[in-house]
């Protein structure tokens, strides 16, 4: 039943068990709950459930309901499946009419409904668990986390459930663990320090999932984006723009609508005409392109523009700067010929290494390919995903890395490496995406003169780094726990006069930073040098300079790291050498 060699597959069978042990656990404290389903997922597991609307648990009757958990796991010896008829199923559900759509389902798709059973407890699965879980679960091992509503398969018009969310691991160290890391992404809460360190703000006037950016978060995003140009002007890579709303025509050839079309937002004009607000910037380059006929002397074509993309998300996925309705791309296409394609994938590929490289991140590939099984899911043909896939292999192959290959996680137009990377919690992030699409051209006709003076079908290759530049701001923020290097910190030195007749002096060691374009403050404020020094630290701003009497008397200034503590007295001069520095190599 479970895949002993892989361990991945025994604790996903383990976490799975437990989504049963749970049902079971609150079928004996609410026997008027209907369960419907309880999958194994990262890190853990959950059940959703219908209660009586005055028999709802609550975050405090978590406890009762894993120590449940935790009293029943020992007569939990065997987990045994069988296969029954449709009946037999029917009437043991009789009363669940989630259970009941689920068999339905099952027998149209002419499957076999089977049963587990464990205990007391037996319900509707296909498999996947432990086969004697009292020996091969620790009861120390898991332990239920929250509860959350969710919508029974999902779809807003049906009822609202009550999902338990779980956390198990294969022992009590592992899950220990986890809970510390929990801890530290609490305290590294991006919605939290973004407020603390003033980078960004919502308003109920503006909108959800509508971030205001202050003057600090300004600058941290055209940091970020200044670092992504530079990096693309060594490539050749041009500046275009696009406007922000589109005619649905456009959607409508690229293929967007058909499966976006519920996603967007929509604007009807006085003269009836349908608009959307774009979602995303392919289609707009691809007529940037199609401008004129382009000989095969001018390709690559390689387009950029950081631009603005809008998504209608519902309100309950909205999650500070990691959902948002509008959402800051910094989008790129390449329009080239075949032969080009690797050599253009792989100068993406060092864009992404060199950027990424800059923050501490150590990136794995990750192949996102089609499911050959539901061809209907995409568009073009077989034959042209197979050939696009290969080239993806064929880069991996000669950038010398291994990469996971993950069927159907493509976009619906092409396949794409997605690099992986992990915070400093040990936390994986999907962030920078190359991606191959010989499916747009063919749609939008297209191609270039060639050799032969014969018209000759393109490629078109997307390129993001950032992706998002609010989702990838909240990975950074919490990564750094607001701790910025100094090359990225929208401040970077606080200037702290110990008193009043330091002031003049800090004025102009402050006037001479700025004049070397070094974010600096001056605090000058009536507040006493102690508490100047504590709002520094707040503030997690890199350096303090410190100016008093000794400082004066020597013509040099204190210098204090926020990460290594003081430093010493230097000249002015030897920190803005210092600084220059650690900038230029974004330490």
């Amino acid at each position: 039943m479970n895949n002993q060699t892989n361990p991945d597959s025994i604790l996903s069978s383990k976490r799975h068990t437990l989504a049963h042990l749970l049902a079971a656990a609150v079928l004996e404290l609410y026997p008027e709950a209907k369960p419907t389903i309880g999958p194994a997922v990262d890190n853990g597991f959950y059940y959703d459930f219908e209660f009586p609307a005055d028999k709802r648990p609550t975050d405090s009757d978590l406890k009762d309901i894993e120590k449940k958990m935790r009293k029943l796991l020992p007569s939990w010896k065997e987990m045994s499946g069988k296969e029954v008829t449709e009946k037999e199923a029917r009437d043991l559900f009789a009363g669940n009419p989630y259970k009941l759509e689920l068999i339905n389902e099952i027998i149209s798709k002419k499957e076999p409904v089977t049963l587990y059973t464990a205990g007391k407890f037996a319900d509707l699965c296909r498999g996947g668990h432990m086969e004697s879980p009292a020996k091969e679960i620790a009861a120390d091992s898991f332990k239920l986390s929250r509860l959350a509503g969710a919508y029974w398969r999902g779809e807003e018009k049906n009822i609202m459930l009550t999902r338990i969310y779980g956390l198990a691991f294969n022992d009590k160290t592992e899950l220990d663990a986890y809970l510390t890391q929990l801890e530290e992404a609490a305290k590294r809460d991006h919605k939290k320090l973004g407020k603390e360190l003033d980078l960004f703000t919502f308003s109920e006037l503006v909108g959800s999932g509508l971030p205001l950016w202050t003057p600090n978060g300004m600058i941290m995003r055209e940091i970020l984006d200044g670092f992504v140009w530079e990096l693309r002007a060594k490539y050749g890579y041009q500046k275009v723009e696009i406007p922000h709303i589109t005619k649905k025509d456009l959607y409508e050839k690229s293929g967007h609508w058909d499966k976006f079309k519920d996603e967007l937002f929509k604007i009807t004009t006085r003269e009836g005409h349908v608009f959307a607000m774009k979602p995303m910037n392919c289609p707009h380059h691809t007529q940037i392109y199609d401008r004129k006929q382009h000989s095969y002397k001018e390709l690559p074509q390689r387009y950029a523009n950081t631009t603005m993309v809008y998504r209608d998300e519902q309100s309950g996925e909205l999650a500070g700067l990691s959902r948002v309705r509008c959402i800051t791309q910094d989008d790129a296409h390449v329009f080239c010929r075949h032969g080009q394609v690797k050599e253009e994938m792989l100068k993406v590929w060092d864009i992404i290494t060199s950027f990424y490289n800059a923050v501490g991140f150590t990136l794995t590939p990750r192949l996102s390919l089609h499911d050959p099984e539901h061809m209907e899911k995409y568009l073009g043909t077989e034959k042209v995903w197979l050939e696009a896939e290969q080239s993806l292999r064929e880069m991996t192959v000669e950038k010398g890395v291994t990469a996971i290959e993950a069927k159907g996680e493509a976009a619906f137009y092409g396949p794409k490496v997605d690099f992986m990377a992990k915070d400093s919690l040990g936390r994986e992030w999907q962030v920078a995406t190359i991606q191959l699409d010989m499916n747009l051209p063919e749609r939008f006709d297209l191609s270039c003169i060639n050799e032969k003076s014969e018209k000759e079908r393109i490629v078109m290759i997307h390129a993001a780094i950032m992706g998002s530049i609010e989702r990838y701001m909240s990975i950074l923020i919490e990564h750094y726990g607001g701790n910025f290097p100094l090359w990225l910190a929208p401040v970077q030195v606080k200037v702290i006069p110990v008193g009043e007749a330091h002031i003049e002096a800090a004025k102009k060691v402050h006037e001479s930073l700025r004049g070397a374009f070094v974010r600096s403050e001056l605090d000058d404020s009536d507040h006493g040098f102690g508490k100047k020094i504590r709002n520094a630290k707040t503030a997690r701003i890199p350096y303090t300079i410190i100016i008093g009497d000794k400082d004066l008397a020597a013509g040099k200034v204190t210098l204090e790291s926020r990460d290594k503590g003081q430093i010493g007295q230097l000249t002015t001069e030897e920190i803005l050498r210092k600084f220059v520095e650690e900038i230029k190599e974004r330490k």
